[in-house]
């Protein structure tokens, strides 16, 4: 998976279909890091050709190309493929490696001086992007957002692009991170099995409740997650306070404002109920102690109901997924009639961060290989190998969709401009991942009240906002 982010000025908003502004980090002061020191001098200009109208980046023919692929859910057959068009065109040998384990084996590369060309930097071993950025060891990613996209060369890539994918890329006055897939996350569940018991998706959290009584009587557990990965549950705890609260409370909530938690009632309303949901014993027995897989194999199997998760589910759970499960991702529940956004809004954002390496051999190469990738081919390509929508506006148009990239593809034309991107899982994962991980654990046994997770989120907020060892940023209300 990769991580996240939301959208920011209300002109912005009114002028896009999906958005995502990222405010300008303010710098704190670095921690040491183990990725080493500044990044490249030559700027990323080492092994760069001539430029032409089909090669608008300057590829230099014949140079080797390395490229590092988080091989999770997303597989990594889908960049084989992009490889294999660089190959042919550019007559380059392109060594290939994918992994779950990206940061551990890259952090001593980029501390060796050489890095490989272009990393797809997710999963939870993944390298720290903020602190890489900082150091100047990323390629400013300019020249590929302004050079001609393939399939139009009137028409820049950056123009092809959610403008919340620009958005979120950049640190500080770089654009040095693209995001390649745009996920949707959301409660997942299976159209079949509502559609069996007569049951309809719910609207708000009153209806989830009662339905979720009448699931239980059934024998089926409501819900799963999981548990050993507890943050899965901020998939769509973050994005209820958002739509409940509005963005402007959201906004600081990212930013690490004082009382930002506690003072937002629509904290309050969306952890109680998962309080409640927990009390009322709605959650599938031993979800706690559950994987990805595990949680995913218990609800394509019928053992429960509804699962937050992001749209790489579809593809990641396909071994365990019936015929006819018909995946489905709904939109977010509504809190009453006082919430600051509308029914349909769904948390829809660009994922999968790929970043070029400033000093590696061939980081030209690299952003060659970034706008194959971000071509209409490749970006159906995508989709049709690992069910998932890219950064690509309106690529898959016209495609027959698998049931879950559907839905997907549903739910941001439904959301519209109401499209949450939320930050504070991309910019502070120990804090949301580790730190709040564990009192979600616990609110979702029963062992922790609603009101003591709040008081405790908000304590470890104001830790991080002290600590001068974690970089900083901020967003414009």
């Amino acid at each position: 998976m990769g991580s996240t982010s939301e959208f920011n000025r209300r002109d912005l908003v009114k002028r896009a279909a999906a958005l995502g502004i990222t405010a300008v980090p303010a710098m704190g002061i670095l921690s040491a890091c183990a990725t080493g020191g500044g990044g490249n001098e030559d700027n990323g200009t080492k092994n760069k050709g001539a430029t032409s109208a089909k090669n608008p980046l300057g590829v230099k023919n014949g140079v080797p190309l390395e490229a590092f692929i988080f091989k999770g859910g997303l597989g990594d057959q889908y960049a084989r493929d992009a490889e294999a068009d660089y190959h042919k065109t550019y007559g380059a040998t392109v060594k290939h490696t994918g992994t779950q384990q990206v940061g551990p084996k890259l952090q001593p590369r980029f501390a060796g001086g050489n890095p490989p060309d272009l990393i797809d930097n997710s999963g939870a071993d993944h390298l720290d992007m903020n602190k890489l950025s900082a150091q100047g060891q990323l390629q400013d990613l300019t020249a590929l957002l302004d050079a001609p996209s393939p399939d139009d060369p009137k028409k820049k890539v950056r123009d092809t692009l959610y403008p919340s994918t620009l958005e979120k890329g950049r640190h500080k006055d770089a654009f040095d991170v693209l995001y390649y897939a745009f996920v949707v996350y959301g409660t997942w569940y299976s159209r079949k099995l509502l559609k069996d018991k007569g049951w309809e998706y719910p609207e708000s959290f009153d209806d989830m409740i009662k339905l979720c009584g009448e699931i239980k009587k059934t024998g089926v557990a409501p819900w799963t997650y999981p548990g050993k990965y507890p943050y899965y549950v901020h998939f769509t705890l973050f994005a209820q306070i958002a739509k409940i609260g509005g963005l402007d409370k959201w906004i600081a909530i990212d930013n690490l404002e004082p009382k930002a938690w506690t003072s937002n009632d629509a904290v309050r309303q969306v952890v109680e109920h998962y309080e409640e949901l927990a009390a009322k014993g709605y959650f599938l027995e031993g979800s706690q102690g559950l994987t990805h897989i595990q949680a995913q194999t218990a609800w394509t199997r019928g053992k429960a109901v509804f699962m937050p998760n992001g749209s790489w589910v579809e593809n990641e759970a396909a071994p365990t997924t019936p015929q006819g499960f018909d995946m489905a991702v709904g939109p977010l529940f509504n809190g009453g009639a006082d919430d600051k956004m509308p029914h349909g809004t769904v948390r829809a954002e660009p994922g999968e961060p790929f970043v070029v390496a400033k000093g590696g051999e061939n980081p030209t190469g690299g952003m060659e290989l970034l706008r194959i990738l971000l071509s209409k081919k490749h970006a159906q390509n995508f989709a049709t190998k690992v069910k998932s929508l890219t950064s690509v506006q309106g690529a898959t148009d016209g495609m027959r969709l698998s049931p879950g990239l559907a839905s997907a593809a549903q739910a941001v034309k439904d959301g519209g401009r109401n499209l949450l991107m939320i930050q504070l899982q991309e910019w502070y994962p120990k804090l949301t991942d580790e730190k709040m991980g564990g009192l979600t654990s616990r609110l979702l046994t029963g062992d922790l009240k609603a009101a003591e997770w709040i008081a405790k989120t908000q304590q470890y907020a104001d830790e991080f906002a002290r600590d001068d060892s974690v970089t900083k940023f901020r967003r414009a209300a």
